[in-house]
């Protein structure tokens, strides 16, 4: 049975939640909390499978309690649930590390089917949400934060062309490409030369 943990502040959606799982086979709710600094002391004693939770509480957000929750409990599943289609909420909660996204004006079947979509381990966003449009903005907006020159390394490494290789097509010495490397790492918000390497294959995609 999946395990799930709602923060929400209205109590009265928190009933309709509750008495739509009542009977439920398939989804039990483990607890609730009215605001994220709540439901992380709930987090401290209790493994849900998925969290559902307000962007917009008291005392700490969505997104502040997705980071920390993640940071407890790296495999928890989290689905945003808010009034708001605010396509810059959207994207804070995604790379908070929110798996959906749905909005409240919705009937709360759709709850349901959002829960088991990111249980197996899917995304699930509400259908009036361009997910694709907000996620190719977002890379866009990266890829501005690079110089024109780290712009053109970045696809050299989609190419698969080691620091060498690169430096000699570039003429420049090794130690200005890593120095290159590290600095898009940095910008892009990436751990190692291994995101460096998907992030760039995803921004250039025909190199592959």
């Amino acid at each position: 049975m999946i395990q799930l943990l709602i923060a929400e502040d209205h109590e009265s959606l928190i009933d309709g939640i509750q008495l739509l799982f009542k009977y439920d086979e398939e989804i039990n709710i483990l607890d609730t909390a009215k605001d994220g600094k709540e439901l992380l002391e709930i987090l401290e004693h209790k493994k849900p499978d998925v969290l559902l939770t307000d962007v917009s509480m008291p005392r700490m957000n969505g997104i502040q309690l997705c980071e920390k929750a993640l940071e407890k409990q790296p495999n928890l599943k989290i689905i945003a649930f808010s009034m708001f289609e605010n396509e810059e909420a959207i994207r804070d909660m995604l790379e908070a590390g929110a798996r959906g996204y749905i909005l409240k004006r919705r009937p709360l079947e759709e709850v349901r089917n959002a829960i088991k979509a990111v249980y197996r381990g899917e995304r699930y966003f509400d259908s009036s949400i361009a997910i694709d449009s907000i996620e190719k903005e977002e890379k866009s907006d990266q890829i501005t934060l690079l110089s024109p020159s780290e712009s053109e390394i970045l696809k050299l490494i989609a190419q698969g062309k080691s620091s060498s290789e690169i430096a000699a097509i570039r003429f420049t010495a090794v130690s200005t490409i890593s120095k290159h490397r590290k600095n898009m790492i940095q910008k892009l918000g990436l751990k190692g030369k291994g995101e460096l390497m998907r992030y760039a294959l995803s921004q250039f995609k025909h190199y592959k």
